[in-house]
C-alpha cells in the first residue's frame, strides 16, 4: 500500500477519533458539572464558575478510564464508513489485503495510546488532585456529610504511645488531609487526648495541624491555630497507604515504587497502576483488531447489527476482564506485569486469529 493511501486511512482514524474524544468529553463535563451542583449547591460559597472549574479539571481523570472503548469506537466507525462508501471494496479489489489498511488505523490507537499516558495522564491527576482540593475547601466543616466507615484511618506507633488517625478527605496524594481527627493512645491503649483540625499536613517527622480543637479527659475544650504531633512515618508509607493510584502522575510512579519498596512496602496498586498505562497503547491496538473483525463486511452485504453489537460486548467483555485482573494485581494473587497484560495479548491473540482465518483461510 502506498504512502497517500496509507495516510488518508490514518488521518480518517485520527478525524474520527477526535471527534468521538470531543464528543464523550463534552458529555461527561455535562453530566459531571450536574451530579457536581445537586451535592454542592447549597454549601456557602459555592458559585456555577467554582462548579465549572472542578469539573473540567476531573473530567480527564474520567476520560482516562474511556480511552479503550473511544478506540474501539473510532475503529469500528472509521471500517464502516469506509465499507459505506465502497472504498474498502476499492482497496481489496487494487490487491490490498486487510492487515495493510489496517496497518494505519494500529498505528493510530498506537499514537493514540501514547499520549493519553504521556500527556492526559499527568493533566488528569494534577487536575484531579486540584479538584479535590477545591471542593473540600467547600466542604470545609461538613465532615458529617461523608460516613466514618468511608473515612481512611491509619494508626502510627510512637515511644510516647499510639495515635489513631481519621480523615474525611485525603489530598495531596496523601500528604495531606481535610477534617482529620487524631485520637491519641497512652500505653495501656486508652484514649487519653483527642484533636480534630481543618487541615493537617506531613511534614519531616510531626504532623502540621491547622486550626485544632484539643478535648483531654474532662477539661474544656481547647483551640489553637497550629499544633504539631510527632510520627516516623515516611511519606512514602502514607502515600502507599491513602494515596489513590490514580492521582499520581505516570512519570512519578516508578520512582514511588522504588522508595516504597525499600520500606519493605508491596506497593502493588502503584506497580498496578504503572503497568496497566504501559499497557494502554497496546490495549487499544487490541481494540482496533476486535473492531476489525465486525467491521469489514462488503457495504453490499450490509453491516450486520448482531457482529457489530458483539463487536461492542467483545470490548465490553474485554474491560470487564482488565478490571478483574487488575484487582487480582493488586491484592498480590498474580503479579503486576502479567496482569497488566494479559487481557492485552488475549484480544490481540483472538483478533489476529480471526483475521487469518477471515483474510487468508
Amino acid at each position: 500500500m502506498g504512502w497517500t493511501l496509507g495516510r488518508y486511512f490514518f488521518i480518517r482514524y485520527v478525524t474520527i477519533t477526535l471527534w468521538f474524544f470531543l464528543g464523550l468529553f463534552a458529555l461527561v463535563f455535562l453530566i459531571d458539572f450536574t451530579e457536581l451542583t445537586s451535592r454542592t449547591a447549597r454549601l456557602p460559597g459555592f458559585s456555577y464558575q467554582i462548579g465549572l472549574a472542578i469539573s473540567a479539571l476531573r473530567v480527564p481523570m474520567i476520560m482516562l478510564q474511556t480511552i479503550p472503548f473511544v478506540g474501539l469506537f473510532s475503529a469500528m466507525a472509521m471500517l464502516v464508513s469506509l465499507n459505506r462508501r465502497y472504498e474498502l471494496v476499492i482497496a481489496r479489489a487494487a490487491g490490498i489485503s486487510a492487515w495493510q489498511f489496517l496497518l494505519p488505523a494500529c498505528v493510530g490507537a498506537l499514537l493514540f495510546g501514547i499520549l493519553a499516558v504521556g500527556v492526559l495522564n499527568p493533566l488528569a491527576a494534577a487536575g484531579f488532585s486540584h479538584s479535590e482540593q477545591i471542593e473540600s475547601q467547600l466542604r470545609s466543616g461538613k465532615s458529617n456529610a461523608v460516613s466514618a466507615n468511608a473515612a481512611p484511618w491509619l494508626r502510627q506507633k510512637t515511644d510516647s504511645g499510639d495515635t489513631i488517625i481519621g480523615a474525611r478527605a485525603i489530598l495531596n496524594q496523601g500528604l495531606e488531609m481535610a477534617d482529620a481527627s487524631f485520637f491519641i493512645l497512652d500505653r495501656e491503649g486508652d484514649i487519653v487526648e483527642r484533636k480534630d483540625a481543618k487541615r493537617v499536613f506531613l511534614r519531616d517527622g510531626y504532623w502540621e495541624l491547622q486550626n485544632v480543637r484539643i478535648m483531654k479527659g474532662a477539661d474544656a475544650l481547647v483551640t489553637k491555630q497550629t499544633d504539631r504531633i510527632p510520627t516516623n512515618l515516611k511519606p512514602e508509607f502514607v502515600q502507599e497507604r491513602l494515596a489513590r493510584p490514580e492521582t499520581i502522575p505516570f512519570y512519578e510512579l516508578p520512582a514511588k515504587i522504588e522508595v516504597a519498596r525499600s520500606f519493605g512496602l508491596k506497593a502493588n496498586a502503584f506497580a498496578m497502576q504503572f503497568d496497566s498505562l504501559v499497557a494502554m497503547p497496546f490495549l487499544l491496538v487490541a481494540m482496533t483488531l476486535i473492531a476489525a473483525t465486525v467491521s469489514m463486511r462488503f457495504a453490499r452485504m450490509g453491516q450486520s447489527a448482531t457482529m457489530i453489537l458483539g463487536g461492542i460486548l467483545a470490548g465490553f467483555l474485554l474491560y470487564v476482564v482488565s478490571v478483574l485482573v487488575k484487582a487480582f494485581g493488586v491484592a498480590g494473587f498474580v503479579p503486576t506485569v502479567v496482569a497488566a497484560w494479559f487481557p492485552v495479548v488475549v484480544a490481540m491473540f483472538f483478533g489476529i486469529t480471526f483475521l487469518l482465518y477471515k483474510e487468508d483461510g
